[in-house]
């Protein structure tokens, strides 16, 4: 069979499997279009509801936009709408736990892809994960219990109070750790092998090779990493809520008690409030900002990631 004869064989016989029908195929493809087009309605009905509930509090004539973003007191009862103690205590410990689960996590990543044998690797690993599966009520329990006395006999008892977001801080540092060292290990392990020999080949150290050629070649995945730790905090419910304090202050003081935004959902939402109030109101207009700024964590990630990534051939 001459080459012509060979390749109209092979045409005839692709075109004969394509034509041939795969139900279970078919099937599989349409379970995935579903799930794909599912995750959207999905979202797009918690923006609907969120924007529904808080146009109610919004529409209220006490209540403007600017006030809400810019004030410094947040008393809905008697009319003070801002949401700047609420926000800035969910800055404060997100910014403690990032100190925490940043360097570590980094720390992690670039022992495990760089310098632990695949034993090691296959060892820690799972072990660092177990962290992110622990319930985060216990690790809220650990806070109050553990972290805030140890702070209190190391800074003394009269600057630390009982509840501070300084522990819930370091204990969200310690949940989101795993995340970002996962995540940033496989941006690493990603890195062609070729780029490390041709390190070594120049005699560069594993040190240098790991901080100066696989670090910069995994920064998209590494930023992508630690954005979503960032967003995994600004999100976190239950140990703001059991440790960081149960009232709106704002401080930028991590030794006192301050109310987060989530924490402040789950105290008020915990409670026995009538449908369409405007405390009711009030969490879902706090629900929408919270969903804001992870979009636009989620958005810069995007972009940040585009814009920083290496492609290998």
């Amino acid at each position: 069979m001459n080459s012509y004869s060979q390749r109209t064989f092979t045409a005839a016989k692709d075109n004969g499997l394509r034509k041939r029908r795969r139900p279970g195929e078919f099937l599989i493809r349409a379970l995935l279009f579903l799930a794909g087009f599912s995750s959207i309605f999905i979202t797009l009905g918690i923006v609907l509801e969120l924007g529904k509930e808080a146009l109610l509090f919004f529409g209220l004539p006490e209540v403007n936009v600017i006030g809400f973003l810019t004030g410094t007191e947040w008393q809905p009862h008697i009319g003070k709408f801002g949401v700047l103690p609420l926000f800035g205590a969910t800055l404060v410990t997100t910014g403690i736990a990032m100190l925490i689960a940043i360097p570590l996590g980094l720390a992690s990543a670039v022992y495990l892809s760089e310098y632990a044998s695949r034993k090691v690797r296959n060892t820690l690993k799972p072990v660092l994960e177990i962290l992110a599966g622990i319930p985060t009520i216990v690790y809220g329990y650990f806070a109050l219990t553990f972290i805030t006395p140890l702070l209190r006999s190391i800074f003394d008892s009269e600057v630390v109070q009982i509840y501070n977001t300084g522990s819930a801080g370091l204990v969200m540092g310690i949940l989101i750790l795993p995340l970002i060292a996962s995540v940033s290990e496989d941006a690493l392990n990603a890195v062609p092998a070729s780029l490390r020999q041709a390190g070594y080949g120049l005699g560069a150290t594993k040190l240098e090779v790991a901080l100066k050629i696989v670090f910069p070649a995994a920064i998209s995945g590494i930023i992508a990493a630690i954005i979503l730790g960032i967003s995994r905090a600004i999100g976190e419910t239950m140990i703001v809520a059991v440790a960081a304090g149960a009232g709106p202050n704002l401080t930028l003081n991590p030794f006192e008690a301050a109310e987060t935004m989530t924490g402040h959902i789950v105290r008020i939402s915990g409670g026995d409030l009538s449908y369409d109030s405007i405390d009711y109101n009030s969490i879902f207009a706090i629900g929408l900002l919270l969903f804001a700024v992870t979009l636009v964590l989620n958005i810069l990630s995007q972009r940040i990631v585009r814009r920083f990534r290496e492609v290998y051939e």
